[in-house]
């Protein structure tokens, strides 16, 4: 989550004060701090469906706007601040941030980006890699759902997630191996270390990675959307997806899925839900809003299930319509014509105001 001021709407180094302040409230998850100092990351706990998810940053959101409110700042979504310099950020100081810091120079500070994770259980190691393939063909529905981060230092850099232009800067940034067993992986994985490149799984920047000592994959895709709201949604999509392919093995993925991987990942970050997705087992180019729309009415049986029908129904809607976060940043750019009064009403948007 982005911190900003209340007088002009920029980031503001007040992380090391939130965190006292929300130490003192009792919540589920756990709020840290993140790589700069004008940044904080909110997780939840163990959730079983998308409702739960909604329950526990509810509450979290409720604690953080209190405890903003008291600093004089607000708390703000979106997977970039639209007008911060990164030159200004300053990084938190902690041992593992400040070692980042001294291996990547500046891109640590340019890294004051804001995404949203999604950890999915899996029953099992090798199940966790099947599902980790499986789930790249929906990356690009991942990015253009989630997208809101368009503006970069004052400009509209064009694309709908300008966020994950900064992360491919890092040298372990990509896609996983295509490995689909976990002695495999672990193969692939000790000849890594062995060169000195990584020493964990936090050192891979991968948009899926496996997280062994959870017994999930990540996904690392998603821009932080403007509510929490749509950040459950999310999840729920996610959770279905997953149900899905549990229950139906609808799919083999193959390394040839990969081929197309790189172009869906450009179309949706560059148009969002106005990108063209080149299906990897045809070939066959679509608009992507369509894929993600027979996508969701494909799983609606899942996702009942799990209770995730009202997310389904919130990112349907959004695909039928277009409207991602990137589109009522612009919108209300065009609007407003100040890129403060844009974060304003953002900070509005994130505590349920609505304008």
């Amino acid at each position: 989550m982005q911190l900003v001021n209340t007088h002009d709407y920029d980031l503001a180094p007040y992380s090391h004060e939130m965190l006292r302040l929300m130490s003192k409230i009792p919540l589920p998850g756990s709020v840290v701090p993140e790589m700069t100092s004008s940044m904080i990351e909110v997780s939840t706990g163990i959730c079983r469906s998308a409702a739960e998810v909604l329950e526990q940053l509810g509450a979290m959101r409720d604690a953080l706007v209190r405890c903003a409110d008291k600093l004089n700042i607000a708390v703000v979504g979106g997977g970039t601040h639209p007008f911060q310099q990164w030159h200004e950020q300053r990084i938190y100081d902690r041992p593992r941030f400040r070692q980042l810091s001294e291996l990547y120079g500046y891109l640590s500070k340019q890294f004051t980006i804001f995404g949203q994770h999604v950890h999915i259980g899996c029953p099992d190691a090798d199940a966790a890699l099947l599902m980790l393939h499986r789930m790249s063909r929906y990356i690009p529905h991942f990015i253009a759902l989630s997208a809101s981060s368009p503006y970069v230092q004052g400009q509209d850099t064009q694309f709908d997630s300008a966020r994950l232009n900064s992360v491919f800067a890092f040298p372990m940034s990509g896609r996983a191996p295509f490995t689909l067993s976990w002695d495999e992986f672990g193969h692939f994985f000790a000849k890594t270390t062995k060169t000195g490149v990584v020493k964990s799984m936090k050192d891979f920047y991968w948009d899926i990675r496996p997280k062994p000592e959870f017994g999930t994959i990540e996904i690392r895709v998603f821009d932080t959307p403007m509510t929490v709201e749509r950040a459950a949604a999310l999840s729920g999509f996610v959770q279905s997806l997953a149900a899905w392919f549990l229950r139906e093995q609808p799919f083999t993925p193959r390394e040839d899925d990969y081929m197309v991987y790189t172009y869906n990942r450009f179309q949706a970050c560059r148009f969002g839900l106005d990108a063209v997705y080149v299906e990897p087992e045809t070939g066959e180019h679509m608009p992507l809003r369509e894929h993600i729309v027979s996508t969701l009415r494909r799983i609606d049986a899942h996702a009942q299930d799990i209770g995730a029908t009202s997310a389904i129904d919130m990112l349907a809607l959004s695909a039928d319509l277009g409207a991602n976060d990137a589109k009522w940043i612009r919108e209300t750019q065009s609007r407003e014509q100040l890129l403060a009064e844009v974060v304003r009403q953002a900070a509005q948007r994130f505590r349920g105001e609505r304008r």
